[in-house]
């Protein structure tokens, strides 16, 4: 482990990075996390679901970019923690040239940045070391890898939240946009307690914790990142209910709500 890097990770507050990392199975979590992590299943045991619908989506939505939409470049802001089906692996299995840039700015996502980087031999990884806060910094440093001039999938995968004045969060996304070419795409989900009021007991319980707070959304909040764009079908939905395949394995209504734009 980076010895720098280690000495930034603060094990006395939960992460939101590492609490979903419990949630989905993962070893990249400390007792300070699991223990928030479960004192919010305990307000809200639908959450586990929300994670792993969450996951579902973003495999599904970068599935699509990938084999329908013919999208060989990928900025994930917001990257979090390794676990399976990484974008890359999601890609570049559909398309080995496939070429990816993973940015956050979490000392622990950096320690790991190494599993984020094996790709194939045709394509490429990079991580970047960034703040989702300072979009054109974001911008000028995925061009050392990207091609602007080439269609780009933006992934930005349960990381609005983070963003609690949504003009703020909206402005931050349409930077990103705006530099992208026509025909890049935008790949967004994040949560709601439209149906479940108890997601928001939950989440305002781990905001007291002193860890960075997480917004909960409505959907029409979400639905309004796409401004602009060409929402490809079924639209804004709860993410069990986009493109559903046989991996879907929570309830279809569920506080998680994601959609796919195109830029035209």
């Amino acid at each position: 482990m980076n010895s720098q890097a280690q000495q930034k990770i603060d094990t006395s507050v939960p992460h939101s990075a590492r609490i979903w990392n419990y949630w989905l199975g993962g070893k990249d979590n400390f007792a300070v996390d699991r223990e928030a992590g479960d004192q919010y299943r305990r307000v809200f045991p639908g959450v586990v679901n929300v994670a792993r619908a969450s996951r579902q989506f973003l495999i599904r939505s970068i599935t699509f970019l990938a084999a329908e939409a013919g999208v060989r470049q990928f900025l994930d802001v917001g990257t979090g923690l390794p676990t399976a089906n990484n974008t890359h692996e999601v890609a570049q299995r559909i398309a080995p040239d496939a070429r990816i840039v993973y940015v956050d700015n979490d000392p622990l996502v950096l320690v790991h940045a190494r599993a984020l980087l094996v790709g194939t031999p045709q394509g490429g990884t990079a991580y970047l070391d960034a703040d989702l806060h300072d979009p054109h910094a974001v911008l000028a440093k995925a061009g050392r890898t990207l091609d602007f001039q080439q269609p780009i999938g933006l992934i930005l995968s349960g990381v609005m939240g983070h963003v609690p004045d949504y003009d703020t969060a909206r402005s931050i996304t349409r930077q990103l946009l705006a530099s992208l070419p026509s025909g890049s795409y935008l790949s967004l989900n994040d949560g709601t307690s439209l149906i479940s009021p108890e997601m928001q007991q939950a989440q305002d319980d781990y905001n007291d914790t002193g860890a960075a707070p997480y917004t909960l959304r409505s959907p029409d909040q979400i639905d309004g990142f796409f401004d602009g764009l060409h929402l490809v079908e079924p639209g804004v939905v709860p993410c069990p209910q986009w493109r559903p395949d046989d991996a879907v394995d929570t309830p279809a209504d569920i506080d998680a709500f994601g959609g796919v734009g195109r830029k035209d």
